[in-house]
């Protein structure tokens, strides 16, 4: 298996606090990998030691094959990044900053800020000095000078903040394109569920500084878990007649009033029927197939629950 980017057993403390523990993660070249948690998870504390900003305190970040360290210079000329907000001289253009970036990086490719700055829609405000840019638009600039000198590995750490829908989806589209006709490989960080869905080929999920799991889009589809959800109005009357009258072992209850049912092959129908039967109100009941969402919230629970 060819990856751009391992570690192994990462660790980050700082004035005694674990910010990051014992973190194994996992980027195949030529995709798109989604670093997915929620806010203070930890992802941009594993960004900063992939980046090379922060040291480890432990565990060992490989890039494109070799151990990161602190003469690891040339590896880090073959990335592009924007780690939590993108920060330029804002006195001058988007251009200009653009240029000056190619400059300290030896990248001399006739047109491509133009292309650059045409790819994420700044053409108009290239000329324009960034202090009079509005946050979104300071975003795409970030973008724009990730992927400009056309690296290898992008690290992108929530890349969309500030973005409207419309823009959002722009910006996937572009890191497809980008992926499939450039062979960039990407990890993107998110903590919307929606964006990394709709994006990823792998996901890696992060809670308290640990990850949890690391999976293929294509996994959960394939898990594709289906389950009846029940609203009650009595969770604990509808539990007993699942486990005792229909002898139903795989399900759980999921709040005051919800229980899922993960039985294999068992009807809404027939579920109804017997809870009504047995004095059970049944406000709603609806079949569902397991997605992200399902499966990142469970995922968390289990940390919550182990802490």
């Amino acid at each position: 298996m060819s990856y751009i980017l391992q570690t192994s057993h990462l660790s980050k403390s700082i004035g005694g606090r674990e910010l990051v523990t014992d973190v194994n993660i996992h980027v195949r070249q030529g995709e798109i990998y989604g670093f997915l948690g929620p806010n203070g998870a930890g992802k941009t504390t594993v960004m900063k030691m992939v980046a090379n900003l922060w040291k480890p305190t432990g565990g060992v970040v490989e890039l494109f094959g070799n151990p990161l360290d602190h003469a690891s210079y040339e590896v880090l000329k073959r990335m592009g990044s924007i780690i939590e907000f993108p920060t330029f001289y804002e006195q001058m253009s988007g251009k200009e900053n653009l240029q000056l970036h190619c400059e300290y990086m030896g990248y001399y490719n006739k047109g491509s800020v133009e292309e650059t700055l045409k790819m994420l829609g700044l053409s108009e405000a290239a000329g324009k000095a960034v202090k009079s840019y509005s946050l979104g638009m300071k975003q795409r600039l970030g973008i724009a000078r990730a992927i400009l000198c056309r690296p290898e590995f992008v690290l992108l750490d929530e890349p969309t903040n500030g973005l409207d829908p419309a823009g959002m989806k722009q910006i996937r589209d572009l890191f497809r394109m980008l992926c499939s006709e450039y062979g960039m490989t990407f990890m993107i960080s998110s903590h919307l569920l929606s964006e990394i869905e709709s994006i990823a080929d792998t996901v890696g999920v992060i809670n308290h500084g640990k990850v949890m799991k690391e999976v293929s889009m294509q996994e959960i589809a394939e898990m594709n878990t289906d389950y009846i959800e029940l609203v009650v109005e009595d969770t604990a009357k509808a539990a007993y007649v699942l486990a005792e009258k229909m002898q139903l072992s795989n399900f759980k209850v999921a709040g005051d009033s919800k229980i899922r049912i993960y039985e294999r092959g068992i009807a809404t129908q027939k579920v109804s029927k017997e809870l009504v039967q047995n004095g059970v109100a049944v406000v709603s009941i609806h079949q569902h197939a397991e997605n992200l969402e399902d499966y990142f919230l469970k995922m968390t629970a289990e940390v919550e629950k182990s802490c």
